[in-house]
């Protein structure tokens, strides 16, 4: 089971990916399952999507209910919400709808000791593979993920592994120290980098 806010269940009107306005209803019954509908944010942190503020004390904490939330992402077939909810989470007869500013996946915390790469503030990780990470030409940094091939590293993260970064002559980064190792990029998620028009 879910928590969720106490509130009235309104019909809202959304602005997701597009311009395009989405109608949907919190916590309406649609042929025998219960629509809800999330975002993600580019820290991993996940709100009702129809919240007023979204920080830190606005988001799900809860690390058990996070994991068991993250653990059922999959893409969205239903054709009228893809376009603007691309992922979900499907627990019982709730049907969760999920869009997010970047990533379903966001790395937010690594264990030096265990190499355990944590995402979107739960228990879930992954291995950390330090020659994996890449950075996109949008400036933020990438690395392989569980689902949907890569996820995102958070901000704060980021700038911490920033200093252990070797670039190039065209400031392009090849190399990434860890654990006293040298090790170069393999930069095999830049064929997901959005191409410039």
């Amino acid at each position: 089971m879910f928590l969720r806010p106490s509130k009235n269940v309104l019909t809202n009107f959304r602005f997701a990916w597009t311009k395009v306005p989405l109608e949907y209803q919190q916590g309406r019954w649609i042929d025998g399952v219960r629509e809800y509908f999330y975002y993600i944010d580019h820290n991993g942190q996940l709100f009702m999507d129809d919240q007023r503020m979204m920080n830190f004390t606005s988001c799900f904490k809860d690390k058990q209910f996070l994991a068991f939330f993250f653990r059922r992402l999959q893409h969205t077939s239903v054709d009228k919400y893809k376009e603007y909810f691309p992922y979900t989470s499907k627990c019982g007869k709730e049907q969760n709808y999920i869009r997010c500013d970047d990533r379903p996946v966001v790395f937010t915390s690594i264990d030096r000791e265990s190499g355990e790469f944590e995402y979107n503030k739960s228990t879930r990780s992954i291995q950390f593979e330090p020659s994996k990470l890449c950075m996109f030409p949008n400036g933020r940094l990438y690395h392989p993920s569980p689902f949907d091939n890569y996820g995102l590293v958070t901000s704060q993260l980021a700038d911490e592994l920033y200093a252990k970064f070797k670039f190039d002559s065209n400031g392009k980064p090849t190399h990434f120290e860890w654990n006293g190792e040298t090790l170069p990029l393999t930069n095999e998620l830049l064929k997901f980098a959005p191409q410039k028009d």
